[in-house]
């Protein structure tokens, strides 16, 4: 996916650099955006204008040409701040389908502008009503037509469709329910919105800006497709284990964050006379959590280093994304259990992050699914479903 592999002191000086954009952007402004249900404009400009959602691009579309390895720690540094990047990883994972099968002049008409941010690729339509995560499934459909491709169909959980300008859109371009009949278009989101392209928001129990998208008759021009007609799944499939691996890394940035607000407030909260982390029962679990999430991030970083080799890891994504998110869980829960009441208070973040953290157990791909991926995929065990 990318041209170089950042050493030691350039991972460093990149999570200072996160880390001091992040003080910018406190417990407080995510409070409001949390109340009002909006979208963290100011965080995504920020962090755009830092170069840290062009790490991936290469340099001579003006990205930083770094590997999937430094966009780990820039996700978790995010998180472990105290900070959300749901608002914009899809950037990064979205990336490597244009990337590694984009033509030449899809490359030089879009790139360039996604790492100065004039453009956002932020939305990747994949998932169905119907479908699920079974996405060889999928009915949402693209016919050629002359010059266009006309597309028919329906997409759910399309996170940050209204606030992107771009999507990665997988569709049938053959009516054989099989894989090699998918296809992956980047869809012209601000052209389509109205002529064909309809987006409705999911309200959820977290401020994650998700929706819904209907295509009816929409037009798009041939140029779109990316690759070839029908390789699509195999095209989106390195996108998906850089997804996994990108949100393990924010699940162990949460992890971080969680078990040293538990550990700080431990320390501090004083009952019976004396602090409630002398108590090995308040203790031991904030203990333990840090252990285990210190564990799921080798596990994470061993995922990333395959992914800037070149090599197969599909089982590491997964396995980096099981560990991490069960985690950041657990980490949550114990934090929230170590602060008591007050962990239900809004102005302590820990219930905001308790929230966001959750979502991870079902999305990007549920805890079973990735169970029965390794059963029999990595064990060779019977099909389980």
């Amino acid at each position: 996916m990318a041209s170089g592999t950042a050493d030691g002191e350039t991972i460093q000086q990149t999570r200072r650099a996160v880390a001091a954009l992040c003080a910018r952007f406190p417990g407080e402004y995510w409070r409001r955006l949390d109340r009002e249900r909006a979208y963290p404009s100011a965080f995504v400009e920020a962090m755009t204008e830092g170069g840290f959602l062009g790490v991936l691009i290469p340099e001579a579309y003006g990205g930083s040409g770094q590997g999937l390895t430094l966009a780990a720690n820039i996700l978790e540094e995010v998180h472990a701040q105290g900070c959300n990047a749901a608002a914009l990883h899809a950037q990064m994972y979205t990336m490597g389908t244009l990337l590694r099968h984009g033509s030449k002049a899809q490359k030089e008409k879009w790139l360039p502008k996604i790492a100065s941010g004039e453009m956002r690729l932020q939305a990747f339509g994949v998932t169905e009503p119907t479908a699920g995560t079974d996405t060889t499934s999928i009915r949402t459909f693209a016919e050629r037509r002359g010059d266009s491709y006309v597309v028919n169909g329906q997409k759910v959980w399309t996170s940050r469709a209204e606030h992107s300008d771009l999507m990665i859109l997988l569709a049938r371009t053959t009516p054989k329910e099989k894989v090699e009949g998918l296809s992956v278009f980047l869809v012209d989101m601000k052209k389509a919105l109205g002529k064909g392209l309809t987006i409705k928001p999911i309200r959820t129990m977290l401020n994650h800006a998700t929706t819904e998208i209907f295509l009816n008759d929409l037009e798009i021009p041939a140029d779109s497709l990316i690759g070839e007609e029908g390789k699509g799944f195999r095209y989106i499939l390195d996108g998906m284990n850089a997804e996994r691996i990108l949100i393990a890394a924010e699940c162990i940035g949460d992890a971080v964050w969680f078990i040293k607000t538990a550990s700080a407030y431990a320390k501090e909260r004083v009952v019976f006379g004396r602090p409630i982390g002398a108590n090995q029962g308040v203790q031991f679990p904030i203990a333990r959590a840090y252990a285990e999430a210190e564990a799921a991030k080798l596990m994470v970083y061993r995922a990333a280093e395959l992914f800037d080799r070149g090599e197969p890891c599909g089982p590491e994504a997964n396995m980096a994304k099981l560990l991490a998110s069960e985690a950041s869980w657990k980490a949550a829960d114990t934090c929230l259990q170590t602060h008591g009441g007050f962990g239900f208070a809004e102005e302590y973040d820990v219930e905001r992050k308790f929230r966001e953290t959750r979502l991870y157990q079902v999305a990007p791909i549920s805890t079973n699914l990735i169970l029965s991926y390794l059963g029999e995929h990595v064990l060779g065990m019977p099909r389980s479903y």
